[in-house]
């Protein structure tokens, strides 16, 4: 007899970013939290995966690409939080398909990678394999799963021919094979200070000496960087751009703003939600240190949308365009220098209260 699951009155929201909307979701479905279910910026801050990484080079489409996470919020924020985390991939669809049944009928959902391009309901023509998604169901008869995505409100019924190609995908920037993450939650979590403090002192050390690889191979790129050099790179890049064809300039600005405010980045290259989150520990904490991080973060954020900004800005001229993405991206530098050092702040502070 075909066989059919659903995890009950599983508590999903949009997200402004794949890993910490289901994440969020996750912890809420576990009643895990605070003073009540964490908001997402919250679950950003605490993974302590704040990150950058430029690359530009012709083998990719668009030839640029920037993020700003580190690789390893799915398995840094639930260990930081007192969870057991196995990460399974395999190659054999089989194989991976019966890690997502073992948590379904467990009743459990199950967080998985997906290439996007190959998600029906994200309609989009762009490959990219590291989107988080939840499974919380599926009906063989009708040959769907039940998938909840941070992109929509509504859970989605995804043919399970569609979702095994979305979870074998090869596309940049690392092939899928079938990623499952199984995480065995706490009953209850640590002291926010304590979990905070460890977070901002991972996101500041990643940024000022990356030395864990990043969510892309930068061996490859013809140009590229990853912390804070990244920041530098890329704003002195784009000073050369003037000399590129229109055809050429148009899609790098196009994809640079994509890259900043569209690519499930929560806005602001991730750093609105690390304001916000940072705001809400230091609500919970009472630490001043940890309120200036906030304020570094949005305008670190700020200084990110502007760039995004300026450069698609269609009633304006190309090469005006690229001057006023130039002159917002200049003060990215400074601001992120900034920002990390208000993160090795805020995680002396909360360490030192801590005691």
């Amino acid at each position: 007899m075909p066989r059919r699951t659903l995890v009950d009155d599983y508590p999903h929201k949009m997200g402004g970013h794949c890993g910490s909307g289901a994440m969020r979701d996750l912890l809420h479905w576990h009643g895990l939290g605070w003073d009540g279910p964490p908001d997402e910026g919250l679950v950003f801050a605490l993974g302590g995966a704040l990150g950058l990484s430029y690359l530009r080079s012709s083998d990719l489409v668009p030839p640029l690409y920037l993020v700003g996470r580190g690789a390893d919020f799915e398995i840094d924020l639930p260990r930081r939080l007192g969870a057991q985390v196995q990460v399974l991939t395999t190659d054999d669809p089989r194989e991976g398909w019966s890690w997502v049944l073992d948590e379904l009928e467990a009743g459990r959902p199950s967080l998985v990678w997906g290439d996007i391009g190959e998600l029906p309901y994200l309609r989009v023509q762009f490959q990219m394999s590291r989107h988080d998604i939840v499974v919380i169901g599926h009906d063989e008869a009708e040959g769907i799963a039940f998938v909840v995505d941070n992109d929509r409100a509504e859970v989605q019924k995804v043919p399970l021919d569609a979702l095994a190609r979305a979870r074998s995908s090869k596309s940049f920037p690392q092939p899928t094979r079938h990623c499952t993450y199984r995480i065995s939650w706490p009953s209850a979590l640590p002291d926010v200070a304590e979990v905070a403090a460890e977070a901002f002192r991972q996101s500041a050390a990643g940024m000022r000496r990356p030395s864990q690889p990043g969510i892309v191979d930068l061996r490859t790129a013809a140009s590229g960087a990853e912390g804070l050099a990244a920041a530098v790179q890329l704003a002195a890049d784009i000073q050369t751009w003037a000399d590129l064809p229109v055809d050429d300039l148009e899609t790098l600005l196009f994809s640079l703003s994509a890259f900043i405010e569209k690519a499930g980045t929560g806005g602001g290259l991730f750093r609105r939600l690390l304001a916000d989150g940072c705001a809400d520990v230091a609500r919970l904490t009472g630490d001043s240190a940890t309120a200036q991080l906030a304020v570094a973060a949005s305008r670190c954020a700020q200084a990110w949308t502007a760039t995004a900004r300026a450069g698609i800005r269609r009633d304006v001229d190309i090469r005006v365009r690229l001057a006023g993405v130039a002159s917002a991206a200049s003060q990215l530098p400074e601001l992120e220098l900034d920002l990390v050092a208000s993160l090795e702040a805020a995680s002396s502070s909360l360490t030192a209260a801590d005691r």
